[in-house]
């Protein structure tokens, strides 16, 4: 994986990423009430927890007990769970990933086919198995995403993160993930993120001529892109010229 593909995968990637805050308005209030639980934009980038923003083991233990104390509560699962999600991707700890997992897999056996408790189910298992390098986690990750996408046939953060998942296992499928970002590409012809991960993926191919044509239209689209500079040298390290 090129050096500075990890930076691309936390900051546009692995959907979610908020500050802690999410998970402290759990804590600050009772099982009975829900939280503002929509997951934003998987493309939004990865924000530094503040001191007001840090949580305490003890708090976080408590908060999972008391979910495991009212297992038919919905709303407290699916709050909480899409809340410890992001907060576990963000402090990028597996062990609390994990404890996300149960809970939101709780949260689905109450609702099945709510899009975000599926959308936050299927980024925790990318996340493991990202940081673990655990391929049966991406393959997880990815049959969830399919669940998730049946509820919203075609949306592009999360096909895009499906595509994405085939390109950070270890080791990657090229092929499979050029395809599926392709797909996102065509139906979705502004969408950064799948340009983004596209050049690196034809860039990691050697498909030089396919790597540039995504790279200009990345350009076009935003041309202040933060992307644009490592997207330049991966394909010059490809033996091209990004324009």
């Amino acid at each position: 994986m090129h050096k500075n593909t990890l930076a691309f995968v936390i900051v546009a990637a692995i959907g979610g990423f908020v500050a802690g805050f999410w998970l402290a308005n759990s804590i600050n209030r009772s099982a009975g009430t829900t939280t503002t639980s929509t997951a934003p934009a998987a493309n939004s980038g990865a924000t530094t927890a503040s001191p007001e923003t840090e949580l305490t083991d003890a708090e976080i233990k408590a908060k999972i007990a008391e979910a495991d104390q009212s297992p038919g509560n919905l709303s407290f699962q699916r709050d909480l769970g899409i809340s410890l999600y992001r907060y576990a991707a963000m402090k990028q700890n597996p062990e609390l990933l994990g404890d996300a997992v149960r809970i939101l897999e709780r949260a689905d056996s109450l609702k099945k086919d709510d899009f975000d408790i599926l959308v936050a189910l299927g980024n925790a298992h990318f996340d493991i198995g990202f940081f673990k390098k655990d391929v049966a986690s991406f393959q997880r990750a990815r049959d969830i995403y399919a669940k998730a996408l049946a509820v919203r046939p075609g949306e592009p953060d999360v096909s895009t993160d499906l595509g994405i998942s085939y390109f950070v296992q270890e080791p990657p499928d090229l092929d499979k993930a050029a395809a599926e970002l392709e797909r996102v590409s065509k139906g979705n012809p502004k969408h950064e993120r799948s340009l983004q991960f596209l050049v690196q993926v034809y860039a990691k191919q050697k498909k030089v001529p396919q790597a540039e044509a995504a790279f200009a239209k990345l350009k076009a689209i935003n041309p202040s892109s933060s992307a644009l500079t490592e997207l330049t040298a991966m394909i010059s390290s490809a033996g091209g010229t990004a324009k």
